[in-house]
């Protein structure tokens, strides 16, 4: 089973992707703070990061590069989604693999997310 962590702040989206992606065989993560994701068990190493751009006590870019710099998670693919940063900005701003724009559809979450997934392990 695949291993998706989340750091969203909003219960309504985190909820609600934790849900979708459980039901597609996901194991899921959760966490609404950047503190929270920090204070997490570190010898649980996911699949794929998703993080929000605006956390309540950080930035999910600035999250994104501490994850690409460290040796255990560099490697682990990161999806931002926000429904205010524009994505050449996030892309700018962070290395992460993959940038989605709320609201999104769902389908095409699950795709980027299989795909990202897949293109890690080639």
């Amino acid at each position: 089973m695949k291993t998706i962590f989340i750091v969203e702040d909003e219960t309504g989206i985190r909820d609600a992707l934790q849900l979708l992606l459980s039901f597609e065989n996901y194991d899921v993560r959760s966490f609404s703070t950047v503190e929270a994701f920090n204070k997490r068990d570190q010898s649980l190493v996911p699949d794929i990061f998703i993080l929000d751009v605006m956390l309540p006590d950080g930035s999910g870019t600035d999250l994104c590069n501490q994850l690409k710099k460290e040796t255990n998670t560099s490697h682990i693919p990161v999806m931002i989604i926000s429904a205010h940063a524009k994505a050449e900005n996030v892309i700018q701003s962070c290395k992460a693999d993959e940038f989605i724009a709320k609201p999104f559809d769902i389908d095409d979450v699950l795709l980027k997310i299989e795909h990202l997934i897949t293109a890690e392990k080639k």
